[in-house]
């Protein structure tokens, strides 16, 4: 056969093999573009009234002061509803690098005896794999027991992101959130106590992140690399993701806590403690006094906790309260008692 017909089949063949994964790559800017055009703009929640309450724990036992939280919060909105359990899972180290299965096993226990009629439990990695995460920390093998459903964040089609735009907000392009999260009639996240090298801590609402998109399938932007990662406005960046919607219950794990480095590794001290409420600033308030209290690092150390830009912002948008008056802390014993007497100077200023 000629050279010259063997080459043009050549080509022909060749053209073959890549015409669809082009157009399917056309077929899915288009679609991101349609789903961008068709952004929610972000807006202020309502400023809370009334004081808040958060519930804290002594223990050095995850299982126990889960249960311990339930019983006294005796948390509403549950009963029924479809619950989105959203953890803390950006890598897989042990807690607290990340929410121990323990207490996750307990969690859906306690939401599954309050009547949740069905739970998803679903992240999004930072600095991992998000299914070898959670493969690796049991999560698949825990749905197959107790019968509740996953999500892999990363794996989501662009119709289950929802747009922000920017207006109003300190991110470039606005932001893609979790459209599962949004659906959900109950949402409850888990984290952990600890810093966090670039975002100062890791808390209630910097486990909001974990809910945003990296990238979406036919959007080239990378969300958290070409702009949360590298923005000098981080922290208030931080606090804006969490106006799209409102937990109705927050756990945090202080059982033990790094007070430098994180978020997968860093100083750990044994801090023996559990909190828990319905409002993420008050949460990270009591969270980043207990800090305090076993020594941390300066940024967080020094000046009036309420001025700390994540803080700050979080209450200009009515994510959470703005003042220490507004926060019921609730010890049911002595040694809860001491830790709570021992913050509250911390907390106040």
């Amino acid at each position: 056969m000629h050279r010259r017909k063997i080459l043009q089949w050549t080509g022909l063949a060749t053209g073959a093999a890549i015409l669809p994964p082009v157009f399917n790559y056309l077929k899915l800017s288009r679609a991101a573009a349609r789903a961008k055009a068709e952004s929610r703009k972000l807006l202020p929640l309502a400023q809370p009234t009334g004081v808040s309450k958060v519930v804290l724990v002594h223990t050095s036992d995850r299982v126990y002061g889960t249960h311990r939280i339930f019983e006294l919060l005796q948390p509403d909105g549950i009963k029924g509803k479809s619950v989105f359990l959203k953890p803390n899972f950006n890598t897989a180290d042990p807690a607290p690098g990340a929410t121990d299965p323990q207490l996750l096993e307990a969690l859906v226990q306690e939401l599954q005896n309050a009547g949740a009629r069905t739970i998803t439990v679903g992240d999004r990695s930072g600095m991992a794999n998000t299914r070898d995460v959670m493969q690796s920390k049991g999560v698949f093998d825990l749905a197959d027991k107790y019968k509740f459903m996953t999500v892999v964040f990363d794996d989501l089609p662009i119709d289950q992101w929802q747009y922000f735009a920017s207006e109003g907000t300190h991110w470039k392009q606005g932001f893609a959130f979790a459209r599962p999260i949004l659906d959900a009639e109950a949402v409850v996240t888990t984290g952990c106590l600890k810093t966090h090298g670039g975002a100062l801590y890791t808390l209630a609402l910097k486990n909001t992140i974990g809910m945003i998109a990296k990238k979406v399938p036919g959007d080239k932007f990378n969300y958290m690399m070409q702009d949360l990662h590298t923005s000098p406005h981080m922290q208030k960046m931080i606090a804006e993701v969490n106006a799209v919607y409102q937990p109705r219950l927050i756990v945090m794990d202080g059982v033990e806590a790094f007070v430098d480095g994180g978020p997968a590794s860093g100083k750990r001290v044994s801090a023996n403690v559990m909190l828990a409420g319905t409002d993420r600033v008050a949460i990270d308030i009591v969270a980043l006094g207990i800090l305090r209290s076993l020594g941390t690092t300066r940024k967080i150390s020094q000046g009036s906790l309420w001025n700390l830009e994540q803080i700050r912002r979080a209450g200009e948008l009515g994510v959470g309260i703005r003042s220490y008056d507004q926060i019921e802390l609730i010890a049911p014993d002595q040694e809860s008692q001491k830790i709570a007497d021992k913050i509250r100077p911390l907390i106040a200023a």
